[in-house]
């Protein structure tokens, strides 16, 4: 792929080949990624590198031919994935080592977090750090025995080159086999020490408390949000703190989630014109995104809004929740179904490209009086803020800027709302970033809470029909014709088995959905799917495993409980077992509930700020 090419375009077009017309191994012009339908595998089918998708065809020639599997994971709306593929892949010089040495595998995570969370756990076992693009060197069969993130094409801020390294480890493996075994050894006992439970009767009490202090302390009390560079909004700790703040009448609980909203309303890591939340921003001041949107995102972060404007009745939260959906319902709606995945962070080979301005831009949309007065709104200047350029953004709020315009603040949220609507009509005319068409069930399961939340509060039926239509979607095009729920569908095609975290979602949804309606369908169809995700994932005593029993099986069957950027799948599976409970008088859904707390009591009490979900859980077990 050019770096300068349409993202969108290219996919389209590799879509629309002939494949049976191509060899078997997709060349001369592509190779075996060819044949996914996978936009991240799809970016790389072109490369020189000749890649294999994940499974047993690649598996088995490592073995023949007793060479190491180079495994890349990524997805195709990461920054640096991008610039590794430039770099790097392709390279001919570089894709001619790889070919040489290695049997080179690319993995989409989004269609495959099974692999992902098992290799990056093993990457943080290794390193003690992780991230995307995720390169491993592993056995034959799958065990991983080197891990680096994004590795320079040549010697750069102490890493070593690509080549040199790929050099290095084939060396050893040449070489310094029992090394290798040794490495593997010590890894693959560290990922069944992370994933062996850690039984308690029963959790300590106060750990809510606990888990609270924790956070205050990570608090950023001048910028909101927890911790520093880079900063990432973390939905997990705003639910636990408005849930906390209602459990213990402790305002300073929920201003803390009210102070992190608003600071990133008014920053970068907000589209001021188009809405929506990028993944993270690179400084502590909620300035400078990493300008990718994710569907996980949007929809946590409007159910924490909705949820502030719940608790605090701040109408500027209940805002905010609107911006996000409408975005996404504008943006992201897939053509047959339900939403896509996400929006890419580059285009036309650079990131941020299309969401920057020159101050020159503005003033020649606008003119110069009244451009004038839109870039002191959004923190416009001639020097910029971004490599020359602008990152639209509210340096003071619109109430103090109304008083330094000496306007009302009627008037001031008319201006802003047509220069918005003016600067946002002009940015759509700009190359866009590649959208991933991918429907993901987890995330689309995630995304109709909100909506479904939402229409409760507002009245919105636009939301509730959308939110209805992605569960539609989801029981019918993300199904297999034995009834098994399916991971993700794109161009037609769906990718293999869902996961723990695709039934956890679903069923959520299916809840947030009867909560609104009572319709007792969606009741029903939660318990239904609550059943089949306890025979396929529920098969050990205690927590649930992230993938099933009739799924193909990894070096070690993960199993977590602790929340990320995404709350825990565990976590999540029992708030849903208790509320079942509670809906349907089930005894048998709490005591899986039970179950899954004490699997994980042990590690909550070791680090309680990283298992919020369970822990919030476990104190509603107690009551």
């Amino acid at each position: 792929m050019n770096a300068h090419e349409d993202g969108n375009a290219f996919i389209a077009r590799l879509l629309a080949l002939d494949r049976q017309r191509l060899a078997p191994d997709g060349r001369p012009d592509y190779n075996r990624l060819i044949f996914s339908v996978s936009p991240y595998l799809l970016q790389h089918a072109d490369n020189p590198v000749n890649w294999y998708p994940w499974g047993e065809e690649a598996f088995a020639r490592a073995r023949s031919e007793d060479k190491p599997i180079f495994l890349s994971i990524g997805y195709a709306t990461c920054h640096w994935c991008h610039v590794m593929a430039r770099e790097s892949f392709a390279d001919p010089a570089v894709a001619e080592i790889l070919n040489r040495h290695c049997i080179a595998i690319k993995v989409d995570r989004e269609e495959r977090p099974d692999v992902d969370d098992c290799y990056m756990t093993a990457a943080q076992l290794l390193t003690g750090s992780g991230g995307w693009p995720l390169n491993l060197f592993l056995t034959p069969d799958r065990r991983p025995f080197f891990a680096a993130t994004y590795i320079p094409p040549v010697p750069r801020h102490g890493m070593m080159a690509f080549p040199e390294l790929v050099e290095k480890i084939v060396g050893l493996w040449a070489q310094e086999r029992s090394r290798v075994e040794r490495n593997c050894a010590q890894v693959l006992d560290g990922l069944l020490q992370f994933c062996e439970p850690a039984l308690l009767e029963d959790p300590e009490p106060g750990l809510a408390d606990a888990a609270y202090r924790q956070l205050v302390e990570l608090y950023d009390p001048v910028f909101g949000g927890f911790g520093g560079a880079p900063k990432f909004p973390m939905p997990a700790y705003h639910a636990f703190l408005l849930w906390y703040g209602k459990q213990r009448c402790n305002r300073s609980a929920a201003d803390m989630v009210l102070a992190s909203l608003s600071a990133m309303r008014a920053g970068g890591i907000f589209d001021q014109l188009g809405g929506g939340m990028h993944r993270y921003s690179v400084d502590r001041e909620w300035l400078v995104p990493h300008f990718e949107k994710m569907l996980y995102d949007q929809a946590l972060l409007a159910g924490i809004a909705l949820d502030a404007h719940i608790a605090t009745g701040d109408p500027l939260c209940l805002d905010l929740a609107g911006e996000i959906i409408n975005y996404v319902l504008r943006d992201l709606a897939a053509p047959k179904g339900g939403f896509c995945a996400a929006e890419d962070a580059d285009s036309e080979g650079e990131e941020g490209t299309f969401y920057l301005w020159r101050r020159s831009e503005i003033l020649d949309l606008l003119g110069e009086a009244e451009g004038s007065r839109c870039c002191s709104l959004f923190g416009v200047t001639e020097g910029g803020n971004f490599e020359g350029r602008n990152i639209l953004h509210l340096p003071v709020s619109l109430e103090e800027w109304a008083r330094q315009e000496g306007v009302s603040l009627e008037e001031a949220k008319t201006l802003a709302t047509g220069w918005r609507e003016r600067l946002l009509a002009t940015r759509d005319n700009r190359i866009r970033p590649l959208r991933d068409g991918k429907v993901v069930t987890a995330w689309n399961g995630l995304m109709v809470a909100p909506l479904a939340k939402g229409y409760g509060i507002t009245g919105n039926r636009a939301w509730l029909d959308a939110a209805r239509q992605a569960v539609q979607f989801i029981t019918t095009g993300l199904t297999s014709p034995a009834g098994r729920l399916l991971r993700s569908r794109h161009a037609g095609t769906t990718s293999g088995p869902a996961f723990l975290e695709d039934y956890v979602a679903l069923v959520q949804a299916l809840l947030e959905l009867h909560a609104v309606t009572g319709e007792a369908s969606f009741l029903t169809d939660a318990g239904r799917y609550t059943q089949e995700m306890l025979r396929l994932f529920g098969d050990s005593p205690g927590g649930l495993h992230d993938v099933g029993c009739d799924d193909e099986q990894l070096p070690v069957r993960m199993m977590g409980g602790s929340d990320g950027v995404i709350p825990a799948a565990n976590g999540l599976a029992a708030r849903n077992l208790l509320r079942l409970a509670s809906l349907t008088g089930e005894g048998s859904f709490r005591e899986r509930a039970e179950g899954i707390v004490r699997a994980f009591a042990g590690k909550m009490a070791r680090q309680p700020a990283g298992y919020l979900t369970l822990i919030r859980v476990a104190e509603e077990l107690r009551s």
